[in-house]
């Protein structure tokens, strides 16, 4: 693992890539999955310094990334959840599944989220 690599997990494009520019401008190498099947495709091969995953994706959910990561099916990264589920319950499982943090995309500024990556050891 180089500890500079992140994975964003998100299928909206503007956030993926608002995500990218500010991780890069932060000095970190991202790669962009836009579902949990590409998420699961990454950590098969490798481990991330820290995986930022929306839950509600298209074809493959977050919660089924974490539970593949759980189970030991795929390498296992820390994992940031950066979701608009906002219920007491999904962070719950969440959590239970090994997710390190929880944010709500629209109360989470850009640079929260960076600042959250750069004090990751």
């Amino acid at each position: 693992m180089n500890k500079k690599d992140v994975l964003v997990v998100e299928d909206e494009t503007s956030l993926a890539g608002a995500l990218k520019t500010k991780l890069e401008h932060g000095g970190f190498t991202v790669t962009i999955a836009r579902d949990g099947e590409g998420a699961l495709a990454e950590l098969k091969s490798r481990t991330f310094r820290v995986v930022i995953l929306d839950l509600i994706m298209p074809r493959t959910d977050g919660f089924a990334v974490l539970e593949a990561m759980k189970k030991g099916d795929v390498k296992k990264s820390p994992v940031l959840v950066l979701s608009n589920l906002s219920q007491p319950q999904d962070r719950e499982r969440a959590e239970q599944l090994g997710a390190i943090k929880f944010l709500i995309k629209a109360d989470t500024p850009l640079a929260d989220i960076l600042a959250f990556v750069q004090k990751l050891d």
